[in-house]
């Protein structure tokens, strides 16, 4: 069975971002640490929309929408 794909796209604030990369274990098709330490989403997601969630959910400072 094929995983299904987001929909919509999930965003980091680089404020709120601590690079903890909790995002990045999770969801490594979706998302990625840059050079400065911090998380950014990438375009499109590519890892299942539930697995997006569980970053957004588990993110320790609500950094990713």
């Amino acid at each position: 069975m094929i995983p299904k794909m987001m929909t919509r796209q999930a965003k980091v604030d680089k404020e709120l971002c601590i690079g903890c990369s909790l995002c990045t274990r999770s969801c490594p098709k979706s998302f990625k640490l840059e050079d400065d330490g911090k998380s950014t989403a990438l375009a499109p997601a590519s890892d299942s929309e539930e697995c997006v969630q569980k970053a957004i959910d588990e993110c320790p400072v609500q950094a990713i929408s």
